[in-house]
């Protein structure tokens, strides 16, 4: 077992150094100097693990990383190692960092279905995504085995954290593809809540299990045993088509979220905060919240299905698009929501998949290492 106090190898500075490369030519540079300085650590221990719901409003930098582990690797011992990992990465503690201040770092770990089968059969988290429309996914970018999903408001954090990360698994994983992120500037919602701006200029993640009831209803898995504490993330990289939409009107903009673009507010009336009518019609009998707006065709009332979580992030690389990060205790939540969204929804034609996964993220961690649960 390496360990983490250890000076970084020479595999890790250079990789820790490539990503940063990469993250520099896609205009994620260093902080300026009129930034805040880095925001309070989270805490990576407890019943769920952070990146989900702790910070309440996501940091500005993510870099996920999707990798495949070696069919004769021990899940257990490999997901505990990075359970310490991230412990030390948190507390900057890890020479593997760089001397970088950790700041608000959080490390979220999945498992995907293949490992999930291995764990219990008949656990949730088994099922892979299906096939959807618009979609242009190679098989490298299609499923994984392990998710990290790195978010700090320090640009330069995640890349260096998750190259300790992968120095940490060494040969027992493969990476398969990875993506970095930038959330926009948010806007409030209410007093507890704020929703990001994404590179269509509307305001993303707005209806979601935000109070505790409703988490407890949608986000978290409540059992059996195992995985209580858990949640199922998705994760759709999607290229978007900004030139087609910036020739619309903003009011055809509009129409197809269903959404004022300055304020956020439904086209039903009201304010950000204020549920959509959907029943709600112009004089002349049309719907004000069209019947093809993104709005309608994905609310969870027309689905039938429950709330799901989104801390989703603006890409400009290798495409401008949006990586689409949703959690939500039910598969059903997601794919009941995009087979209805692929039924007509005005919003789709405008983006194209390009990579596609679901993983079970663990319970969160403190006396049993991570995983243990699952991989005693």
């Amino acid at each position: 077992m390496r360990r983490v106090e250890d000076h970084a190898s020479r595999r890790a500075f250079l990789g820790a150094g490539a990503a940063l490369t990469a993250g520099l030519a896609a205009g994620c540079g260093p902080r300026d100097r009129g930034d805040p300085p880095a925001s309070t650590s989270v805490p990576p221990t407890g019943q769920h693990q952070a990146g989900i719901v702790l910070p309440r409003e996501a940091q500005p930098n993510l870099l996920v990383v999707v990798a495949d582990v070696g069919d004769e690797v021990a899940v257990g011992p490999l997901l505990a190692e990075l359970g310490e990992a991230i412990r030390t990465l948190t507390a900057g503690t890890d020479a593997r960092l760089l001397g970088l201040p950790p700041g608000d770092l959080t490390i979220t770990v999945g498992i995907g279905p293949r490992l999930v089968r291995l764990a219990g059969p008949s656990l949730p988290g088994t099922t892979d995504l299906p096939e959807f429309g618009r979609e242009r996914i190679s098989p490298a970018a299609r499923g994984g085995d392990l998710l990290l999903q790195v978010c700090a408001g320090d640009a330069v954090v995640p890349s260096v954290a998750a190259a300790a990360l992968l120095d940490q698994a060494g040969d027992r994983i493969r990476e398969r593809w990875r993506q970095a992120g930038r959330r926009g500037s948010t806007v409030a919602v209410n007093q507890d809540l704020t929703a990001p701006r994404n590179v269509f200029g509307f305001l993303d993640g707005i209806v979601g299990p935000h109070t505790t009831a409703q988490q407890r209803r949608d986000l978290w898995l409540a059992g059996p045993p195992p995985v209580a504490g858990g949640t199922i993330a998705v994760l759709r990289r999607m290229e978007l088509d900004l030139r087609r939409f910036a020739t619309l009107s903003v009011t055809d903009q509009e129409a197809v979220f269903g959404r004022r673009r300055d304020t956020g507010a439904p086209l039903s009336g009201g304010t950000i905060a204020s549920d959509p009518d959907l029943s709600a019609k112009t004089p002349d009998g049309r719907y004000l919240i069209p019947a093809d707006a993104h709005l309608r065709r994905a609310h969870p009332a027309t689905v039938g299905v429950g709330l799901m979580l989104r801390r989703s992030y603006s890409i400009d690389d290798p495409a401008p698009g949006l990586l689409f990060i949703s959690f939500q205790n039910d598969i059903r939540t997601f794919t009941n929501t995009l087979t209805r969204m692929d039924d007509g929804d005005a919003l789709l034609s405008f983006t194209t998949t390009t990579a596609s996964a679901t993983f079970l993220i663990l319970p969160g961690f403190d006396q049993l290492p991570l995983g243990a649960t699952l991989f005693s």
